[in-house]
């Protein structure tokens, strides 16, 4: 999807240089910008001629593209969590919204996406002016912010979430992502693979201690929830996402939106996705054979122009030029090709764009299956089946290019033969033959590009999108790229010279492409010539053939043998994210390149290692928490080059465990996998585990717990005291305020435990709706008090969506030193007073009068920021 000028900053408040923040104690008078035009002649000469609708509809097309976009969301995590959530909008906000009306009309609600499963998609297009004047709309608004921040809601454009839900994850599905930053694609792929798998291991761990079903088990069942779905590991999930971005920066974006997710079944890396590299993966029939990935699915939603955006990216409108989408053509091709390698056959790659270019999109499809081995190798499936209620139109089977002078060309015949002509000595711009339809020459002039997805924007009033799915029938031998051939003419501009005259083309964003040396594997018989290119802008990506000539080279073995690699040349340093020098491929015949070097300027990312179940740490762990033998101890890992538990060790899936062990030193970027499961921390005496369970890791975790290690809390009351009081005490008789757990967490031993959220139910057997989901948090004791280890957002969010309370939290262990500090100070100036003949005067009376209330409590208002993580927030709470 294109990501075009993301450098770019609007005029709004805090924006660009010269938002307020920097113009703090000026003078200067707040600066504004002129209101974009959303006028563009060639855009609409071009658009108009192309997609050829009716009068009437033409102009609707064109109003919602002038319109601004509505806003959207989507309700994520686990399906019973999602509708839990999305509940409360039904029941709590939209009925106080829909009595507002303003200026005698009654305000729009938000409203459900019809087409999206389970109604989890929401939409409203209400005015800003009425979302800032009416209270029921702060309330919804300070809803949507905490959900946002602790992972339950996706603020994501409606369109962008239509290639996920035609990918078709299933449990167990190994998936690739190729350009994920920042996210929210990803975020819908990692909710598949774990879909069902709650309910799945609930049945495993049931059926271990005799329990009968529950009620809300048998409710929520469906294909997913089925051990049958998934079963080789005790109901856990099997699946994997790897989630990929070109961008070293980005990549840590999107680690920051899929961490809330809390998946070890998932892995980002940092490549050029045009070169995406081989994974080894264990071989159980030859272990000393190498053996290589393939992904049951890929999503390919690649850089592009994006056009589809306007109604959002108001600066497309003065910036939109042809040479925007006609500079990305090429590396498209390169990623859904490598994509297609990488695909096992059978499985499924998902080709989307946010833009509406044939150019990018039916040119490039086309142009990729004649590259793989045509219809024969690659089919584009039919999804007029799948989401029935989504308006959509069919991919355009002829077309015309519009070029960086405006004019359009129907086919590339006509582009040779005005290169040819006495009048036309130069060939126009950026042209390439795979641009236009396809022929009988290549092969793939019958395609049934009709099956391709075109989403506009009057249609049900989005963003524009084109998706594709297509089905990998068998292994093939992919075509070099030879389609880089410019018309034949008596003096051809070189291409870079062409760049060099097209750089006015401001519509045209960057993309990182060939930052590593392209080493083949050690498996591939022949080395290819080095890759390496410095940093570029796209469209000098596209003039450069190394990079093409190189991946056209890498072939998937025609017999699908997957101990040859089929991938493309693999990065020398696994370290680094910036551009080396170029060195021979290895051809020496051993399993792995060598350990790479490190380039100081670079940045670094730790390795991972993982930890014995012999280690000491982790059989003190499962001792401490009487941790049941069925949980697996040989997936536990650390993030140093020493091996050694420091701050924090984590948990992956197993699959996830033999890429990263299995890839270490072959060049692959890895950046994060794994979720964090314990963090070191201090401990009151010897007897107390150091290693406590952070909240990330405690729903993997919670149900092998020993009984040892776990309190019941049955009553919402308790719990919204655990939550609004961070240390409340329990020495001495305190331990009564805690109700029905008082006497269980007296009796409890120092340290880190379990906190299961058991709700009670009626003597109908009914629950209250807004706490009736079982939870399990990470509670600890010392000898004073407890203390609910979760990150105060955390804490905030839960208290408005069981409690719709906005209490501010109470820190009870600063109110307690608050105290004892003013008593110290108070002694330390009457004693003072006191040799120097005064009394204590008015500001000594104040403080005693200050102190004898409660008002001295400290209180903590607003959420711990999520630039630093939730992580890190909650360490600080410990």
């Amino acid at each position: 999807m294109g990501r075009g000028r993301r450098g770019h900053r609007g005029g709004g408040r805090g924006g660009g240089r010269g938002g307020r923040d920097n113009n703090r104690g000026s003078h200067r008078p707040y600066q504004t910008y002129p209101e974009v035009k959303k006028e563009n002649q060639r855009l609409e000469e071009y658009y108009n001629t192309l997609i050829n609708l009716p009068e009437d509809e033409r102009a609707e097309f064109w109003a919602a593209l002038r319109r601004e976009l509505p806003n959207s969301f989507r309700f994520c995590g686990s399906k019973g969590h999602a509708l839990a959530v999305k509940r409360l909008l039904q029941t709590r906000y939209i009925p106080e919204i829909t009595r507002i009306t303003h200026e005698g009309v009654t305000v729009a609600p938000p409203t459900s996406v019809p087409w999206y499963p389970d109604g989890l998609a929401w939409s409203m297009t209400t005015p800003k002016n009425v979302i800032r004047k009416f209270p029921p709309f702060a309330a919804f608004q300070k809803f949507l912010v905490s959900e946002t921040s602790v992972g339950n809601i996706s603020r994501q454009e409606v369109v962008s979430m239509i290639p996920p839900l035609l990918m078709d994850v299933k449990p167990g599905m190994a998936v690739l992502d190729l350009c994920a930053a920042p996210g929210s694609k990803a975020a819908q792929l990692l909710e598949f693979i774990h879909r069902g798998e709650e309910a799945r291991i609930r049945q495993v761990i049931r059926s271990f201690s005799g329990e009968e079903p529950r009620a809300e088990d048998v409710q929520e069942e469906d294909e997913t929830t089925r051990l049958e779905a998934d079963p080789s590991d005790d109901g856990r999930a099997t699946g994997m996402l790897i989630a990929n971005d070109a961008d070293y920066k980005r990549s840590h974006m999107l680690i920051h939106q899929l961490k809330r997710l809390s998946s070890p079944n998932m892995i980002v890396t940092n490549h050029d996705a045009t070169m995406y590299p081989s994974l080894r993966i264990p071989n159980p029939e030859n272990p000393t054979k190498p053996n290589y990935l393939k992904f049951d699915r890929i999503l390919a939603d690649v850089p592009c122009s994006g056009d589809g955006t306007l109604r959002k990216n108001v600066n497309l409108w003065k910036d939109w030029t042809p040479g925007n989408a006609l500079g990305l053509h090429l590396t498209q091709v390169r990623i859904l090709v490598r994509a297609l390698q990488m695909l096992k056959p059978g499985g499924r790659v998902v080709y989307s764009t946010c833009s509406m270019n044939p150019v990018e999109n039916e040119s490039v499809v086309a142009a990729a299956i004649e590259r793989c081995g045509g219809p024969e190798k690659i089919e584009i499936l039919d999804c007029r089946d799948q989401l029935p209620l989504l308006k959509r139109k069919p991919g355009l089977r002829k077309w015309q290019i519009m070029d960086k002078s405006s004019r359009l060309w129907k086919t590339w015949e006509e582009v040779e033969e005005y290169t040819k002509s006495a009048e036309g000595n130069i060939a126009p711009g950026r042209l390439v033959e795979s641009m236009f339809p396809p022929t009988e020459e290549s092969g793939c002039a019958d395609l049934p590009l009709e099956r391709c997805m075109r989403v506009y924007a009057h249609q049900q009033d989005t963003g524009g999108f084109f998706i594709t799915a297509l089905h990998k029938k068998a292994e093939f031998k992919a075509k070099p790229e030879e389609n880089r051939k410019q018309p034949k003419t008596g003096a051809p501009k070189r291409p870079l010279e062409e760049e060099q005259e097209g750089k006015e083309d401001a519509g045209v964003k960057k993309l990182r492409l060939s930052e590593e040396p392209a080493n083949e594997e050690a498996a591939v018989p022949e080395p290819l010539e080095p890759a390496a290119q410095e940093t570029t802008t796209e469209v000098e990506a596209q003039e450069k053939p190394a990079a093409a000539e190189s991946i056209a080279a890498i072939e998937a073995p025609a017999n699908g043998d997957a101990s040859e690699p089929s991938a493309a040349p693999q990065a020398t340093d696994s370290t680094s994210a910036t551009p080396s020098a170029a060195t021979p491929a290895a051809t020496t015949g051993q399993d792995a390149l060598p350990e790479p070097k490190r380039k100081p300027e670079g940045p670094y990312e730790e390795p991972f290692k993982f930890l014995s179940p012999d280690h000491d740490v982790i059989k003190n762990v499962a001792e401490f928490y009487s941790i049941s033998s069925r949980f697996p101890s040989d997936r536990y890992m650390v993030r140093n080059a020493l091996g050694e538990p420091a701050k924090a060790i984590y948990y992956t899936s197993a699959l996830v465990r033999d890429i990263l062990v299995l890839n270490e030193g072959r060049g692959v970027k890895f950046v994060h996998g794994g979720v964090k499961m314990y963090v070191k921390q201090d401990a009151p005496s010897a007897d107390v585990c150091r290693w406590r369970i952070q909240s990330e890791g405690m729903p993997i975790l919670h149900g092998y717990v020993g009984p040892e290690r776990v309190v019941v809390l049955r009553r919402k009351a308790t719990l919204k005291h655990l939550l609004v009081e961070m240390f409340p005490k329990i020495a001495g008789d305190d331990w009564r305020r805690m109700d029905e757990i008082g006497e269980r967490v007296r009796d409890l031993a120092l340290g880190c435990c379990v906190l299961r959220v058991e709700p009670e139910r009626g003597a109908d057997g009914t629950v209250d709706e807004d706490f009736a989901e079982s939870m399990a948090l990470p509670l600890w004791k010392s000898f004073q008090s407890l203390n609910l280890m979760l990150p105060k957002e955390d804490r905030s969010a839960m208290l408005l969506r069981i409690y719709n309370d906005t209490t501010p939290l109470i820190n009870m262990g600063i109110q307690r030193d608050q105290k004892k500090d003013q008593k110290n100070d108070e002694s330390a100036d009457a004693d003072a007073g006191a040799d120097a003949g005064t009394g204590t005067g008015e500001a000594a009376k104040d403080t005693e009068m200050n102190d004898a209330t409660d008002g001295s409590w400290e209180i903590v208002e607003g959420p711990v920021s999520t630039a630093t993580g939730a992580a890190n927030a909650e360490e600080t709470t410990a």
